[in-house]
C-alpha cells in the first residue's frame, strides 16, 4: 500500500501580543463557518482509493504554530512509515517539510516531495503586483537555504505547486525555491488562489505517476 504524508496549513506569530491582536481583530465568517467543505487534503484517501493511505496529521496549534512543536510531533509518526513514501506540505506545512528535510534525514525512503503554495522566507510587502497580501513573519519556520541541498539527496522526486493570484503567499517564492531545488518540476496555476478548493486533479496524476 501506497503511504502519503499531508502536512497541512497554519498561521505564526512573532509573539503572543501579535497573536492575541490577530484574534481579537479577526473577522468570522458565520455562513462560512458552518460550511463543512472537505477540502482537497481530507478527500484524498477517498479519490485515490484503497492501494492508497493517506495518513493527514493535525499540527499543534495551527493558529499560533511552532516549528519545534510540529517536528516534536511529526516524529511520533516515523515508526509508522514505509519506504517510498510520499509526502506533500501545504502552505506553511510547505515549509515545514523543507525546514525538516533540509535539517534532517528521514528513516524512510522518500518518492515524492510536494509543496503546495509554500512560503520561502518572511514577508514584508503589503502588495504582490496587483494581489494584496498580508506581511507575515515565518517564525522558527524559517529556512537555511544554504542546506536545502540535502532535500535532494533524499527524495526522488519534488513538485512545486504555486498559483499567479495566490493571496497569502508571494508568487516569487515559487522561484527561490526552484533555484535551491533545481530538479523540481514547477506546475504553475493562473487562478487557483491559495488551493483552499476541493478539486485538485493535478495532483492526484502527479502522485499516481
Amino acid at each position: 500500500m501506497q503511504q502519503i504524508l499531508v502536512i497541512h496549513g497554519g498561521e505564526v506569530f512573532e509573539t503572543y501580543k501579535d497573536y492575541w491582536k490577530y484574534l481579537e481583530n479577526y473577522k468570522l465568517d458565520f455562513e462560512k463557518s458552518q460550511n463543512k467543505e472537505k477540502g482537497w487534503k481530507n478527500l484524498l484517501q477517498e479519490n485515490l482509493g484503497s492501494d492508497y493511505q493517506v495518513i493527514l496529521p493535525q499540527m499543534p496549534s495551527p493558529l499560533n504554530a511552532k516549528y519545534t512543536e510540529w517536528k516534536l510531533w511529526l516524529e511520533k509518526y516515523i515508526p509508522f512509515l514505509q519506504d517510498n513514501i510520499i509526502v506533500i506540505g501545504h502552505s506553511l506545512g510547505g515549509i515545514f517539510w523543507t525546514k525538516y528535510l533540509s535539517e534532517n534525514t528521514l528513516p524512510a525512503k522518500i518518492k515524492q516531495l510536494h509543496l503546495i503554495s509554500a512560503p520561502f522566507e518572511d514577508n514584508i510587502e503589503n502588495r504582490i503586483g496587483d494581489i494584496e497580501i498580508e506581511k507575515y513573519s515565518l517564525g522558527d519556520f524559517n529556512l537555511q537555504p544554504e542546506n536545502l541541498k540535502n532535500i535532494e539527496k533524499q527524495v526522488e522526486n519534488i513538485f512545486l505547486y504555486h498559483s499567479q493570484n495566490d493571496p497569502m503567499v508571494p508568487f516569487a517564492d515559487l522561484e527561490k525555491y526552484a533555484q535551491f531545488l533545481p530538479s523540481a518540476q514547477k506546475i504553475i496555476f493562473t487562478d487557483k488562489g491559495h488551493f483552499i478548493t476541493d478539486n485538485f486533479p493535478e495532483i492526484l496524476e502527479n502522485v499516481k505517476k
